[in-house]
């Protein structure tokens, strides 16, 4: 009897433990239907950059100077009004001046032969420094009669300096992607001394016509600059359709408990260079690299997504990596974000758990203008090696936007 009870007792003790694992196993095996969807948020922009000469002008005799960073396939662009007229101003042909040449060395030097004393067609013209309707005769601005013209290399019958001999303009390269400008007014030892007023530049693209179109109605903005020497209206055209912004690179992503693509602090590997440097990802197993609503591969503009979807267990993590294209090796990435927190599949908008990395593997040049970066290298793998390890951004250029002005994430489940 004393066995047969034994034996029913250790029978009931196997089934339950039994039971027990069965269960847990349930418990493990729980998975989810998840989708992660990556979207550019960057304001697409014109221009890469603008700024203001001289809020106070060039007084004869005096210079001024500016600087930005700019790369292979970038113009420059400014005006300045030559003062003692009505809508006469300083400027380069209408598409700028290129600051590299074919073979990619940067323009350096004197560049007054390039520039032109232009007039805007808004005012009517009178004798150079002694027209009532000139700023420094004028009673308050916009005061002389409209010209209804279009912008024109001044020929007006009256006679002016030659433009060497009132503005001369230099340009320096300081190394990497920065130069500087300088405009000197040597108009005090000419036959008529003028002010320059303050002026507007911006850095542009080829073929772009930003400030002005030979042949064309001047804009408000440049009316107001070359009339009455108001950089105003230009400058805040510009200024909000100039800045920094890019595509993102296809990318790759792992599911499970580690990283398979990246390991903060420590070296990169080979397909992450690959993804980090030149936006390849062909070394990794997992991939997203086709923006939704296209029927091929491709980078991801502002305002266009690119979505993956995968099944995970509730132990999985979520990591992954895309390349921020116009930097040497810098990735947006999401490191082992737990894809079931307190036991409940994540949902919802993570772009807070977004970082900008470095890779580690090429030395950074300023975003945008690098002549190692994918839009301006001449071929993978091109730039200056850095040999770090992959490590959070710290040191970004000046002209990058928060993370959230740039890339937005969300991630479903069901």
């Amino acid at each position: 009897m004393k066995s047969i009870f034994k034996l029913t007792t250790i029978t009931f003790i196997l089934i339950f433990f039994s039971s027990c694992t069965d269960d847990d196993n349930a418990i493990n095996l729980i998975s989810k239907n998840f989708t992660v969807t990556i979207e550019n948020v960057f304001e697409a922009k014109d221009y890469f950059d603008s700024g203001t000469i001289s809020e106070a002008g060039i007084a004869p005799g005096t210079s001024t100077s500016f600087s930005f960073n700019a790369g292979k396939g970038h113009y420059l662009q400014f005006g300045i009004m030559f003062v003692k007229s009505n809508d006469l101003f300083y400027a380069p042909n209408d598409g700028g001046i290129a600051l590299y040449d074919t073979n990619g060395n940067a323009t350096t030097g004197n560049i007054t032969s390039q520039i032109k004393l232009w007039d805007a067609g808004t005012e009517v013209n009178e004798a150079p420094g002694m027209g009532s309707n000139q700023p420094m005769n004028q009673s308050g601005p916009n005061t002389g009669v409209a010209e209804n013209g279009n912008v024109h290399m001044v020929n007006d019958g009256f006679s002016y300096p030659t433009t060497e001999n009132v503005i001369s303009v230099m340009i320096a390269h300081n190394g990497g992607t920065l130069f500087t400008v300088t405009i000197n007014n040597i108009s005090d030892a000419s036959s008529l001394a003028t002010p320059l007023a303050p002026g507007t530049w911006v850095i542009h693209s080829e073929n772009q016509k930003p400030m002005f179109t030979n042949g064309n109605t001047a804009s408000l903005g440049l009316e107001k600059l070359a009339e009455d020497g108001d950089n105003s209206a230009m400058d805040t055209n510009l200024s909000s359709k100039s800045g920094f912004f890019s595509p993102f690179a296809p990318g790759a992503y792992s599911i499970g408990t580690l990283n398979e693509i990246f390991s903060i602090g420590n070296t990169a590997n080979a397909a992450l260079e690959s993804l980090a440097e030149d936006g390849d990802p062909s070394g990794f197993t997992s991939v997203f690299n086709t923006p939704n609503g296209s029927n091929s591969p491709g980078p991801l503009l502002p305002n266009n997504t690119y979505s993956f979807t995968f099944t995970a267990n509730e132990s999985d993590n979520l990591s992954f990596a895309l390349m921020l294209v116009h930097s040497n090796d810098w990735f947006f990435s999401a490191d082992t974000i737990e894809l079931f927190p307190n036991g409940t599949a994540l949902s919802g908008d993570i772009t807070s758990l977004i970082k900008l990395l470095d890779a580690g593997t090429e030395a950074d040049e300023y975003a945008g203008s690098g002549n190692n970066q994918p839009a301006r290298q001449t071929g993978a793998n091109v730039g200056v090696s850095e040999n770090g390890n992959v490590t959070e951004e710290s040191s970004l250029s000046e002209n990058i936007p928060t993370l959230s002005d740039m890339i937005k994430v969300i991630i479903t489940s069901n």
